[in-house]
């Protein structure tokens, strides 16, 4: 029996020539990273050991989610995490200025790569299966411990094989190809259980695709998302990764619990209805839903292709009178790609906000909180009750290209109804 990319990182990372499901083990560690939110509590438990951090180079901190600080209490936590970082020498620390959301810049500054096992203390780790790694998010007494020792257990998860084949259509994105998965299987379909991407599909996705795709296996309840390493992987990390990686390939009699099929070629634009992920809907099947609120950024569109596709249907056309919407770049770089592009022109003469990279909206930080009965397309990852503000407000999620059409428009739109 043969062993999928998960279980054979996680066995090399063991020390293990061979891992099945439902084993406890316990693994070295590549990367460690926290944010604002997570990281304080976890030096907390870390200072409880006694021990010194067990590589300085190897520990992450990012200061995404209320960042700029919106009050005396995040700047509080962001003070501990600074002040921290500064004494124990933490070599990749970034906060405003330097830093844009974590799971933009980590793969953006090369931090990541194939065959490295990564945790977070942030559920949207996963993203960084994108490029063929093991990441999965972890609680902050886990991510304490980590810090001090470089190691972490994991029971080792079944895997689901997530086929890909068919052509994606061009008003088709990543988000699409996740929403319509998790609208099939269920916000718990993967529980624990790790969604590996094959096919000939998986060639017609690009990284920002595979990045959406990843980030999200955690809507569908699932351990890790996790890409094949191939020419689009290589290349994307050329000039990124300064160190020798690993690309670790699925045996071939590899055993899934599970396939499920996905032809690219027959999807169409969707979006999630509150308040759940999987609550999905083809754009076009449901009647007129006016809209108060459009986001376009996050760690799950918030990259410079995310901003290419909503600029390039803005273009020439106004945000609606009774919409507002806020674009924030998920990175100093992507920020300003999309000004030498033109995008943020595009964004600001359409009426649009444009912020500096944070986090904000998406969690009901700030930058964008919904009042009662409100209704806002985004694309971000959670559309959960009270998720972006008032209990009685509404999250539509979506891919760029949706959010953008819904702008000008004032209803949840397609792209192909703007003119």
């Amino acid at each position: 029996m043969g062993m999928t990319m998960t279980q054979k990182i996680l066995a090399r990372h063991a020390g293990k020539d061979f891992v099945k499901p439902g084993d406890l083990i316990t693994c070295r560690l590549d990367r460690v990273m926290a944010n604002d939110i997570t990281a304080p509590p976890a030096i907390a438990e870390f200072n409880k050991i006694g021990k010194p951090v067990f590589d300085p180079e190897k520990i992450i901190f990012v200061l995404d989610h209320f960042m700029p600080n919106k009050d005396i209490k995040s700047a509080g936590l962001a003070k501990i995490v600074r002040e921290f970082s500064q004494k124990h020498h933490i070599t990749h620390f970034f906060e405003e200025g330097r830093a844009g959301i974590e799971h933009v810049i980590l793969p953006e500054q090369g931090l990541v790569m194939p065959g490295i096992l990564t945790v977070g203390a942030d559920s949207h780790t996963c993203t960084y299966g994108a490029l063929g790694g093991f990441a999965t998010g972890v609680g902050s007494t886990d991510l304490g411990v980590a810090i001090a020792t470089g190691r972490a257990w994991f029971k080792v998860p079944e895997a689901i094989n997530v086929h890909l084949t068919g052509k994606k259509p061009a008003d088709i994105t990543g988000k699409d190809v996740m929403l319509t998965l998790i609208g099939r299987i269920g916000v718990d379909g993967a529980l624990y259980k790790s969604l590996e991407f094959t096919g000939p599909g998986v060639a017609e996705l690009d990284m920002t695709d595979r990045f959406t795709i990843a980030n999200m296996a955690i809507e569908a309840g699932a351990k890790n998302g996790i890409f094949p390493v191939d020419e689009k992987t290589i290349e994307y990390e050329k000039g990124r990764v300064q160190e020798e990686y690993e690309i670790v390939t699925a045996d071939p009699d590899a055993v899934y619990c599970r396939t499920v099929e996905i032809n690219l070629s027959e999807l169409k634009p969707v979006v999630a209805f509150p308040h759940l992920p999987g609550n999905t809907k083809e754009v076009g099947t449901f009647g007129e839903i006016k809209i108060d609120q459009v986001v376009i950024g996050s760690c799950t569109n918030g990259r410079l292709e995310d901003l290419k596709i909503a600029a390039e249907i803005m273009k020439g056309h106004k945000v609606h009178p009774y919409v507002r919407c806020i674009v924030i770049p998920g990175s100093p770089k992507v920020y300003q790609e999309a000004m030498h592009a033109g995008y943020l022109d595009t964004f600001i003469e359409a009426g649009c906000a444009v912020s500096c990279p944070t986090c904000g909206p998406c969690l009901g930080g700030y930058m964008g909180i919904l009042a009662a009965g409100e209704k806002c397309v985004s694309t971000t990852n959670r559309n959960f009750r009270g998720r972006m503000g008032h209990v009685d407000s509404e999250v539509y999620l979506a891919g760029p290209q949706v959010a953008a059409a819904s702008a000008i428009l004032g209803r949840i739109a397609a792209p192909k109804e703007v003119h």
